[in-house]
């Protein structure tokens, strides 16, 4: 008897529990009228094997909760017969993207018509389906005001469901859901340098994390506000919330949102000029994920905080306590160990690598390093926040190299390319 792995994978991607599954699928059958008897022995046999080929009605059921077909999810029928065809995709998922302009829409098409049962835990796994691709749209091109509207129109969405929940523990998962897609929304709003938005988008977030019961929502939340009060010139409460993100009841459990914690306390320290706080939380945050699986099934969110995340950190660190040799290094580590689809995160690290070249006093190749990044983002406005760091950048140019003609010649294609990138 060999153990479905396509189905335990499949279970993991959508972070259910067995009972969650039975509870899905048991919801989906009960909407079509019939009786819902599955049970976590039910799914037990499922991944151990035992049952290589459920009932009809059950197939269905598994096939409208992960958007699969029974064979994609490791089923196979009896000897002498054949998979079924699929005829047409079994469960409409959100769609939040525009396929025509690559943006994010501005109004959410309704995930559910009007329906005369409640609302169950297969509403639940359609509705956080949508978060992967706001977190995919952050990834490649930044924060930007339409994503930022599809991610609240999100949240209202799941806010508007829980009152129809068929359980208490269906509507903490809508309020967590909901806290995904309002955090999703403040990040935008960080990340395109809205800051008085974000902030109250933040402190929304914290309270729906709050009424879901979710720790991992809950440091999510405070590894933002963390930036933003970077952002806002409110360094010794980017400590604080570095520390408020410690806290969180997933870091005890979980290495890795750990180490993404103490990365954040550690940029705090450096600002307020703790150099000896940053690099022990830097420490704390290597050996945190040295202890982290990365098998462990996590939300799309984290998915950009690893290895080379860590070390871009270190380089911003590092540069900001005046090491900007060991920056340096640190920021050719990060970028070649960035994966290709954070393409956002990967200019943010060239002109961080820039950064670092300049304040060695190395103006020509720190120019070069910068023109990358106009390259990396083309065909994409800039996000806000990497505008402002781009000015940064050309304020430390004049100020160390004022007389030099590639410093000259870099203002000049600067403010080319900012009017350009409007």
């Amino acid at each position: 008897m060999e153990a479905n792995r396509h189905l335990a994978d499949a279970l993991s991607e959508a972070g259910l529990t067995q009972d969650e599954l039975a509870e899905a699928v048991n919801d989906y059958l009960r909407s079509l009228g019939r009786e819902g008897t599955v049970s976590d022995r039910t799914v037990r046999h499922w991944l151990t094997g035992k049952t290589r080929w459920p009932h009809p009605r059950q197939r269905e059921a598994l096939e409208a909760v992960f958007g699969r077909t029974a064979g994609e999810l490791g089923f196979t029928p009896p000897a002498g017969r054949r998979l079924p065809a699929r005829t047409e995709d079994p469960v409409h998922r959100r769609n939040f993207l525009t396929a025509a302009t690559g943006t994010a829409t501005s109004a959410v098409v309704p995930l559910i018509a009007s329906r005369p049962y409640s609302v169950g835990t297969t509403d639940v796994i359609r509705l956080r389906s949508g978060l992967d691709a706001l977190t995919a749209l952050d990834a490649t091109r930044g924060g930007h005001e339409a994503l930022e509207r599809a991610a609240l129109a999100g949240a209202a969405e799941a806010l508007d469901l829980q009152k129809r929940a068929a359980s208490q523990r269906i509507r903490q998962r809508l309020f967590s859901v909901a806290a995904n897609y309002t955090a999703s929304a403040a990040w935008s709003a960080v990340d395109a340098r809205q800051s008085d938005r974000a902030l109250t988008h933040l402190n929304r977030a914290l309270y729906l994390a709050g009424m879901g019961k979710d720790p991992v929502a809950e440091l999510r939340v405070w590894n933002s506000h963390a930036m933003l009060a970077v952002h806002r010139g409110e360094f010794s409460q980017a400590v604080d919330a570095g520390q408020a993100a410690q806290a969180s009841a997933v870091t005890r459990r979980d290495p890795l949102f750990a180490s993404l914690a103490h990365a954040r306390t550690a940029i705090g320290h450096s600002v307020v000029g703790d150099r000896r706080g940053a690099l022990r939380s830097l420490g704390y945050a290597e050996d945190a994920l040295g202890k982290a699986s990365p098998d462990e099934a996590r939300p799309s969110w984290v998915a950009f905080y690893g290895p080379a995340e860590l070390l871009a950190i270190t380089a911003y660190v590092r540069d900001d306590i005046g090491d900007a040799a060991g920056a340096e290094a640190a920021s050719h580590r990060a970028l070649a160990a960035i994966p290709k689809q954070f393409r956002r995160n990967r200019a943010l690290a060239t002109l961080q690598l820039a950064l670092t070249q300049l304040h060695q006093r190395d103006v020509d190749q720190a120019c070069a390093t910068a023109d990358q990044v106009f390259a990396l983002m083309a065909g994409d406005p800039l996000p806000g926040r990497m505008r402002s760091y781009l000015g940064d950048f050309l304020r430390d140019l004049i100020t160390l190299a004022p007389d030099s003609g590639t410093a000259r010649e870099w203002e000049d294609r600067y403010r080319s390319e900012w009017s350009q990138a409007r």
